[in-house]
């Protein structure tokens, strides 16, 4: 069994997003988070599972308009992968 290292609920900006074209708003999103994932966890992207809550909160609104800030809780496990999930609020 796979133990928990770290759990950590993280509010992830997404302003910068909105300065790329309309159509790639919502893909560049997806991608941020992976990305503030694998920097602050210490993981590579690859190792990072995203729920899929987090896909249909970026989605929500189309590919036009993400949200602006996404909150969501990280948990790192001992085989460096890292699973995240919408935070509940």
């Amino acid at each position: 069994m796979v133990e928990k290292l770290k759990e950590q609920i993280y509010i992830i900006p997404l302003r910068d997003v909105q300065h790329t074209p309309r159509w790639e708003r919502g893909k560049r999103a997806m991608k941020a988070i992976r990305d503030y994932l694998a920097h602050h966890m210490k993981a590579e992207s690859g190792e990072i599972k995203l729920d899929q809550s987090i896909n249909e909160a970026v989605w929500e609104r189309g590919s036009h308009k993400p949200p602006t800030r996404i909150r969501i809780r990280a948990m790192k496990f001992e085989d460096g992968q890292v699973q995240a999930e919408l935070a509940e609020e």
